[in-house]
Order: structure tokens, then sequence, then C-alpha cells
């Protein structure tokens, strides 16, 4: 009889709330073919299922879980591998990691030499990962967890090490290139002398590469180690066997190509290795920022402790040149702070009592006391730091075409060796010195080390550099949809308009203000919409205190209603108070209207049967939002606006700020649906937003972007961040993408040219006008990844153009004068918009604003 196979997991599942969750997910596992028993405990979260192997996967039984509603979650781990030089070595660790049980997902970047990797703790360890990358011919360098500096001192003994090797291995190789012009020379004991002289050195100066080159081949993978050890070896077999006369002759002495190979091979890795250190100082530079200690004050004693130890409710003391250590808010001072490290704002703000301060943050003048909020892996900075790690470490879809190349490369270029090397041999009778050096200079000249870093050095330094701006990228394959994006989609509230709106003007039907304000505010009192709270500022600055409400209702987009001291009371749009059966006059329409075209939104009012009058309600358009249209237009981007508010409030907001587009009356839901319209007409969407009801048309957008001051769910709904809360950082973020995508494409154009043209050259095409010998085609290896990395490098000194806005400010606030129509402050020496009126020129900051003045100066002069 034949026992059945038999394991055991445990799968972490995240949104059980109840009893009932819990038996859905055991019975959908129950379920599945090959799964023996399943149980869970609601407790702990857990799933242990006891399943046959042979009939189900780990991946049977999440999509199991997944249909039932739910999801599994694994462990996740960041690991530094050493020793991986180019593509094919990354495949060669992703293969190896991939085939352990429990191991859900790897991504590896070589730019950076961490390996991302998603497994289930129940089946595999980080002691089993360390072993299988160690049995693979490479290095466990350790987990994003250990300490960065050890690691670093690592890294520089390994390179110190490797430059000595190089610095030996030359200046061997050009005495043995010197003993060829030895007059009188004895060639027997010449060719002695160097076989003793090269036999240590190249063994020991090619070590790394021997020993990964025998690791590829224990785990039967292929990559370019075995190439340079095979190229490193044929020639050094042919000078042994030419040195003593077994088969071959002296006229196949190769010692000094063989160790001189070697050396440019190893100098290659080293400038590569150099290199590569340069793409993460982004990271390196964030992680620099944390402070090491606080000072806080406990029982009324001021004490400084490890950062690790502050807790939040924790008072914490600043003085000038501090490092904030953890995010809080002022409860006591104030002191402008050099917030640039994390936000990309170049100048100091002033922070006081009741502002947010961010850890990392440098205080320059002042000091103050601040309430601990967030701490440890919960502050900014830490969150900024992984999610930038994560991003570094994904894939774009164009690294798909690199790693295809890859996949062949290594058998056809072993294919063009073989081959030319019987060509030259056996069909055009060239002498085997000849023919062995075209097949050992095809070996190592070539290269997928450039294609496998072609993305990701300039994804790396891509996102750290968006990152310093204060532009947050979640994903690398966002870099690529980023670059198509056709259409810009803008929330209103909150996004365009600075979201703080406050009452402008009340147009009373009755002759009495003070009782419309009283209506509207006792049934504001009770509502959470936004405009709410203008009103209610406007009652209190009045000395108008709320009255009490009865049978209260809210409509929602529409209005409210309730009954206030016997009266039903209304407050709401046109719309909403017609469809009570109250009609406006028309003298009153046409102050209702005339109000929505100056961009405001009209709040009526009416008590029982009578319309009492209008609240009119602005909210202040950004400074930045008509320059962030502008540019996006000039990137050949639409721009669109969304909206709840009427058409005619909508376009009036719309033509200030140069927007073409407006989807008005738009309920919060119905957000994520003009998204999806949009994208049905084949355009490439981007949503840009800031609140909770914005998250699921985040989400759904091509591409979504929050801003900075959002709510956390709309943060954590984006796709890109941006850090401040600066709309130019919009079109800033989407030229940084093309920039990133553009780079990717000329590193990928420069790696296929390499190889498309050194190859053939090393296989001898233009003989005997060039000949291409194997030390050349090591030099141009190595330089080829070095050529790659360095043109990544230089994202390092990206500045997009929109944020000349705020790196180069143009205006002078002595010399501003205030736009009539939105109230914006305006250069005159820099505005590009102005009218003539009564002997007074007037100064605009769009082009909207001019044309609703020029309509009727009169009303907007004052």
């Amino acid at each position: 009889m034949i026992e059945e196979k038999k394991k055991e997991i445990e799968l972490q599942i995240s949104g059980m709330h109840c009893a009932t969750c819990a038996i859905t997910v055991e019975k959908g596992l129950s379920l599945t073919p090959g799964v023996k028993e399943s149980s869970v405990n609601l407790a702990t979260g857990k799933a242990r299922v006891s399943y046959d192997p042979a009939l189900v996967s780990i991946k049977d039984l999440t999509g199991a879980v997944e249909k039932s509603g739910f999801e599994v979650t694994f462990e996740k781990a960041i690991i530094r591998v050493g020793g991986m030089t180019c593509a094919s070595c990354v495949q060669a660790v992703t293969r190896a990691l991939e085939a352990l049980e429990g191991v859900i997902s790897v991504d590896i970047n070589l730019a950076t030499d961490r390996a991302y990797i998603s497994y289930n703790p129940s089946l595999v360890d980080i002691r089993t990962i360390r072993d299988t990358i160690n049995n693979a011919g490479y290095h466990f360098l350790g987990t994003d967890r250990d300490k960065d500096d050890e690691i670093e001192r690592q890294r520089d003994k390994e390179l110190k090490n490797q430059l000595l090797r190089i610095i030996i291995g030359f200046g061997l190789s050009l005495a043995l290139m010197g003993m060829m012009f030895v007059p009188f020379y004895d060639m027997q004991l010449i060719s002695y002398l160097q076989f003793l002289i090269t036999t240590p050195v190249l063994f020991w100066l090619g070590s790394p590469i021997f020993r990964a080159a025998l690791g590829a081949l224990r785990n039967k993978t292929l990559n370019m180690d075995v190439m340079y050890a095979m190229g490193i070896g044929v020639a050094y077999l042919a000078s042994v066997l030419g040195t003593f006369s077994i088969v071959l002759d002296k006229s196949t002495l190769f010692y000094e190509t063989a160790l001189m190979l070697t050396a440019f091979l190893s100098l290659g890795r080293y400038l590569e290795a150099r290199a590569k250190g340069r793409t993460s100082t982004a990271i390196m530079s964030l992680i620099g920022l944390q402070a090491d200690s606080a000072f806080v004050i406990r029982e009324g004693v001021e004490k400084g402790i490890p950062i690790q130890d502050v807790i939040p409710g924790d008072i914490i003391r600043m003085r000038p040149g501090g490092r904030i250590p953890v995010d809080g808010i002022v409860v006591s001072g104030s002191s402008y702070v050099d917030e640039s490290m994390v936000t990309g704002e170049p100048l100091a703000v002033l922070r006081e009592s009741g502002q947010e301060v961010i850890g990392g943050t440098l205080v320059t003048t002042g000091s103050f006391n601040y309430e601990a909020t967030r701490v440890g892996s919960d502050t900014m900075l830490a969150r900024i730091i992984r999610l930038v790690e994560e991003a570094q470490g994904s894939r774009p879809p164009v690294q798909r075409l690199a790693d295809y190349a890859v996949a062949w490369f290594i058998p056809v270029v072993l294919l063009i060796s073989i081959l030319s090397f019987s060509y030259w041999y056996g069909i055009r009778g060239m002498d085997l010195r000849f023919s062995l050096q075209t097949l050992i200079a095809v070996l190592v000249v070539a290269c997928p080390c450039a294609l496998g870093l072609a993305t990701p050095t300039a994804v790396t330094v891509g996102i750290g550099r968006g990152a310093e701006l204060g532009i947050l990228i979640r994903n690398g394959s966002i870099l690529e949809i980023a670059d198509k994006i056709s259409v810009a989609l803008f929330d209103k509230t909150g996004t365009v308009t600075k979201g703080k709106p406050v009452v402008t003007d009340i147009d009373t039907f009755t002759g009495n203000q003070e009782l419309l304000l009283s209506m509207a505010a006792s049934l504001e009192f009770l509502s959470d919409h936004p405009l709410s709270t203008a009103i209610i500022s406007k009652a209190n600055e009045e000395k108008i205190e709320p009255t009490e409400v009865t049978s209260f209702e809210t409509i929602t987009g529409s209005g409210l209603f309730g009954v206030v001291t016997g009266g039903m009371v209304r407050v709401g749009t046109r719309d909403f108070l017609s469809s009570q059966g109250l009609l406006l006059k028309p003298e009153e329409e046409l102050i209702v209207t005339n109000r929505e075209k100056e961009g405001k939104t009209a709040v009526l009012v009416s008590r029982d049967n009578l319309i009492l009058g209008l609240i009119s309600i602005a909210d202040e358009i950004k400074p930045e939002a008509e320059k962030c249209v502008r540019l996006l237009n000039e990137m050949g981007i639409r721009s669109g606006m969304v909206t709840g508010d009427n058409h005619v409030t909508a376009r009036a907001v719309a033509l200030m700020v140069g927007i073409t587009d407006v989807f008005a009356r738009i309920l919060p839901e119905g957000k994520e649906q003009e998204v999806v319209k949009i994208q049905n007409e084949g355009k490439v969407v981007a949503f840009i937003g800031d609140g909770i009801n914005d998250a699921p048309a985040l989400a759904r957008a091509d591409t979504g972007i929050a801003i900075g001051s959002g709510t956390d769910v709309a943060i954590e709904s984006a796709d890109i961040v941006l850090v401040r809360d600066s709309l130019v950082h919009v079109p800033a973020s989407l030229q940084l993408a093309r920039k990133v995508m553009g780079r990717i494409r000329l590193n990928l154009f420069w790696a296929f040219a390499y190889n498309i043209i050194l190859i053939p050259l090393a296989a001898g095409i233009l003989y005997p006008t060039i000949l291409f010998r194997p030390e050349y085609g090591a030099f141009a290896m190595a330089l080829s990844s070095v050529t790659v990395i360095s043109l990544s490098l230089l994202l390092k000194r990206y500045n997009p153009p929109a944020l000349d806005y705020y790196l180069k400010p143009e205006m002078s606030e002595s010399e501003d004068e205030i736009d009539p129509i939105c109230g914006m402050t305006v250069n005159p020496k820099t505005a590009k918009f102005s009218s003539d009126y009564m002997g007074k020129t007037y100064y605009f900051c769009n082009r909207g604003c001019k044309e609703i003045f020029d309509k009727n100066p009169e009303q907007y002069k004052k």
C-alpha cells in the first residue's frame, strides 16, 4: 500500500471579522481537491491546512482563500545578495529561490543587489534562503534589518581586495608581455617561467569568477561567469598544452591574454560595483536623516533617550540646529523648520502651536516643545523609506524585453563562438592561435550585464530622485504608465482649491440677514459637509448661536432640512429647493446665477414656503493651479475637473485655471465612473485627488496621484504620492516618469547596440581590417556596463522643468498686486494678463479671471 504524502502549512488570513468569516474560509479550503483537513483560528487569523503537495499547490490554496473573499498575507524580506554581475545571475538566483517550497515571489534589483522575497514562514525561513543563495554560488550579505554600517564595511573590504587583485593582475600581465620582447630569449625557458608566474596568480585573481561559474553549473544554469571562465580557461589551457608540447606548440601561448582578461573582467566588476553603490544614495540619505536620540520631558524633567524609546504622547523639546526625531504636533513655542530633505520645499517653513512637524527635518531658528504622535515605523520618514525601497525593487514591463533577450543570449553566444572557431580553423584554414583568439574574444566581449542593468539602475536612481523632490512613486511599473498619460482628471475641492471654503457674500431676499444666517447655521451645525464649516464660522464671527433643530435629515449632495423654532427650514442647492416646490423669482434667479458665474457655490435658505436668500461660499483656488494645467497642456495632456458643484460654478472655477473639460453634479461615488468612461474612450487617465471619497477613483485610474495634504486612505490608494501640497508637482511627477522611461530606452539601445556591433567584430567579420583581441573585448565589456550605469546616474541631477517655479522663485512680495477676481497675488513684472480700466491697470493670474473682469469691470474694480 502506497502511503499518501501529507504536508501542513499555516496561512495568515486578512479580512476575517467574525465566526462566519472563519467558517467561509475553512469551507473554501476544505472543498479544494488535495486538501485533507483545514481549521481556521479567528483569534490568530491563521488557517492550518493539511494537504497533498502532489495534488494541490500553495498557489491553489491562496486562490481558494481569495475566492472566499479574503486575502492571504505573506512575510516579506529584503535580502542583500553579493556576487551578481549580470541578468543571467539574476535569473539563476531567482530560479534557485523560487524552487524553495514556501517562497511565493522573488523580485531582484541588480542595481541595488537586493532580492525582494515574499514567503510563507511555516515552510521556509531566512536560514534556508541564505543557504540556497550561497549554494547557488552567490553571497548572502544579510537582510535590510541588519546593520547597514556593518554591511557597508564588508562591501568596502571586498572592493579593496578586488582593487589589489586588479593591480597585481595588470602588473604581471604587462610583465609577461614584456618577456616576449627580451632579445635572445629562450622560448622554452620563457614558457616555463610564464607558466609558473601565471598559474597561482590567475587562480587567485579569477577565483570569484571560477567559484560563481561552478555554482551556476551545479544548479544547471549558464551565466556570464561560465562564459568568462570558459574564455579564460581556453586561453590558459591552450598555453599549458603549448608549454609542454602536448598536441599544441609554442605558438598557442596566451598566458598574458588569460591574465589580462581576468584583470579587465575584475576591473569591470570593480567599477560596476562602485557605480551601483551610488544608485542607492537617495535611500542612504533618507536613512541618514533619522535622529539617534530625543530630549523628552517626563514628570517635569528633561532627559535624553534613544529614539527607539520615544512613545506617542511624549513631550519633546527642540532647540535651534536640532533634528526632529519623530512626527508630532507643536504645543508651545515656534521655529522655522527646514523640510527640504523630506518635502522638497526649498525654503524653511514656520511651525507654531497646533501645526505638525515631520521627523528627520531640521530646526533652524527658535525652539519649541511638541507632542509625539507617530514613532518608529509609523513616522512619515520611515514610511517614505519603506515605500522607496519597495518601489526600487519593482520591475517595469519594459524589463521583459531584456529578460527575454537574456534567456537566449548565452546559448546564442556559445553557438557563435563555436561557429567562429570552426569557420576560421576548419573552412578558412587559419592557424590555431588566431582561431582560438576569435573564440575567446566572442566569449568575453558578449555581455548581458548592460541589458540586465539598463532598467533597474534607471528605476532605482529615478525613484530615489523623486523621493528627494517630494515625489513618491510606489512602483516601477507606474513609470511606464505615467509616461503614456493623455488625460489628467482633477478633483476640485482640496485639490484645485485649498479646501478651506469661506463665506464671501450673503444676499437676503427679505432684508433680514441675521435670520438667514441663523437658520442656515442651525442646520449646518448638524452636518459634516465641508461647506458647513464656512457657514458656522461666519455665524460665530457675527456672534449668532445655532438654534435647536428637530426632525433633521440630510439629502447627500443636495441639501438639509429640519424644524427650527416651529418652521420647516431647508438649506441647499436651487435644485433641492425646487424639488421641494420652492421656486426662485426671476430677479432672485439672476442674483444666484451671477454668484455662480463668479465661481462661488450658492447655498439657498428657506423657511416654510419663503426663500430667505442665499449664502455664497468660495474656496480659494491654489495659486499654482493655473500653472499646473498650463504645464500639462504643454506636455500634450488634457485636463478635466470633477465636482459635485453645479455646472455654472464648476465652469467658472475651471475657466480661472484653464481646465477645458468639466464634469459637474458628480456625486462622490460617480468619480470612479467618470474615470472609467474616459478610459473606455481609449485614453490613459491620471486622477488627482486628496479625500477619502477620491480613493475609488485613484485606485481605478491608470495612475492615481494623491496630494500630500490628503487623507491616509487617499494616499494608500494612489500610485504616486506628492509629499508637498503642491499641484506643480503633478506635471513634475509625470516629467520625471517620462525622463526615467527615456533613460531606460536609451540604456537598452546602447546595451543592444553594444552586443550587436561587437560580437560580430570579435568573431572576425572585419578581419584583416580589424583584429579584435580578447583583451579589447574584456575592456569593452567592462565599459558597456559602466556606461549604462553612468547614464542612469545622470538622473540624480535631473530637475523637472515644472519645479523651476519653486527652485527659482520670481515673485517679489513688495511688488505684488491682487487679482480682483480670485484674490491671488500677482507680480506686475511677470503677469501675462492685464486690463486697463478708468486709468488703472488690473493684473490677473490667468486668462479666465481677465475675461470675467472684462465682462463687468465696474463690479470688480474694488
